[in-house]
């Protein structure tokens, strides 16, 4: 197999797999409401279940009860005064943090930021709408894959090589290209102005960020992937790390932003 064919090797598998989560992932916002909330929380439950597995594969009889936990809380914080929803998303973390016997403070901090990060998109998508969750996942996914194509295809300098190995420099700022797209054909179509580009490109980096996060921790642990859930993808994790760190960003942020309560 040449280099060329190995560059693109897991491209059928990848694309199969990504319009499949399109298609169940677009549903879900479309509908929004109990459907969007229970989709978001099984998500964050198997992540969650893909995290201990990686992180203390001794202790594999915790996967599904973290699972569950964290899945749980997830979906109960929803429903809570964000007083009472706080103390209900670190709780599976303190849990776990007490039953793992191995890299208990990486799960700790990946377990709050996968429940933090779930509360946080259900916030965007009951507070703001449709179209403002179609801005989000487009960013996060945008720069996902141009980043994707733009390093495949150009190649150049990594970009952290002792993190994660496979990114360069050129998909990096593709990415942030991709994103700054995104907002300005949102910002002429919503008159939001300028600033969401600027919003766009920040929320893209702090996608990126998420996953550099994740593949440290998988490197630190010597795990390729966080599971095998989806051909060519890895799993949940691998999948969704962008978007964690896209959801944190934005909901640390969301409260200096002036943007149009709904868009339909």
């Amino acid at each position: 197999m040449t280099e060329n064919s190995e560059r693109w090797s897991d491209l059928a598998a990848r694309l199969g797999s990504a319009a499949a989560m399109v298609v169940i992932g677009l549903v879900g916002i479309f509908l929004g409401g109990h459907i969007f909330h229970v989709m978001v929380a099984v998500i964050c439950g198997l992540m969650a279940w893909e995290l201990v597995g990686m992180l203390d594969p001794e202790t594999s009889r915790l996967k599904t009860p973290m699972g569950l936990l964290v899945g749980g809380a997830t979906l109960a914080a929803m429903y809570l005064p964000v007083g009472f929803a706080l103390p209900v998303l670190l709780a599976p973390a303190l849990v776990g943090f007490g039953q793992l016997e191995k890299n208990r403070t990486i799960f700790m901090v990946f377990t709050v930021m996968i429940l933090v990060a779930g509360f946080g998109l259900a916030q965007v998508r009951d507070g703001y709408g449709f179209g403002w969750m179609m801005w989000l996942v487009l960013v996060v996914v945008v720069t996902d894959v141009v980043g994707y194509f733009a390093g495949r295809a150009l190649g150049g300098p990594k970009f952290w090589p002792r993190v994660s190995p496979k990114k360069t420099w050129s998909g990096t700022v593709a990415g942030w290209i991709g994103a700054a797209l995104v907002g300005l054909v949102f910002s002429i179509n919503t008159g939001v102005g300028m600033q969401l580009v600027g919003v766009s490109i920040a929320v893209s980096m702090a996608s990126q960020m998420g996953d550099i996060a994740e593949s440290g921790m998988k490197r630190k642990v010597g795990a390729k992937d966080s599971s095998n859930l989806i051909p060519g993808h890895g799993g949940l994790l691998d999948r969704f790390d962008g978007m964690l760190g896209a959801a944190l960003f934005l909901l640390l942020i969301g409260q200096f932003l002036t943007i149009t309560p709904t868009l339909n």
